[in-house]
């Protein structure tokens, strides 16, 4: 698979990004190299490797989750909150309808 500069301009617009013809012709140039980069990562054998998520072993550091330690942040709050709402419902916040 190759890029010409047709569907650079083409992805550019669709993006948003405007681009001249002098940007456009580099960025051929760059995503063909990014293209036969991924060509050659799939041309390696990963047969019994096992899917890793990181390079080191991670774990999460989680807090102990005490319900009633803090008398802020403790929960059983709703109702302080809701009051700060400009529209709630039901114990929830109420918001306007984005899709018609």
């Amino acid at each position: 698979m190759s890029i010409d500069q047709a569907t650079v301009k083409k992805i550019a617009s669709l993006s948003r990004i405007a681009i001249n013809d002098g940007e456009a012709d580099a960025m051929v140039g760059e995503l063909n190299g990014i293209l036969k980069w991924v060509d050659q990562l799939g041309e390696v054998d990963v047969n019994g490797v096992e899917p890793m998520t990181a390079v080191i072993p991670n774990e999460l550091r989680l807090r102990d989750d005490i319900i009633g330690e803090d008398p802020l942040t403790a929960g059983g709050r709703r109702d302080d909150i809701l009051a700060n709402a400009p529209a709630a419902e039901e114990g929830f916040f109420g918001v306007p309808k984005v899709i018609e």
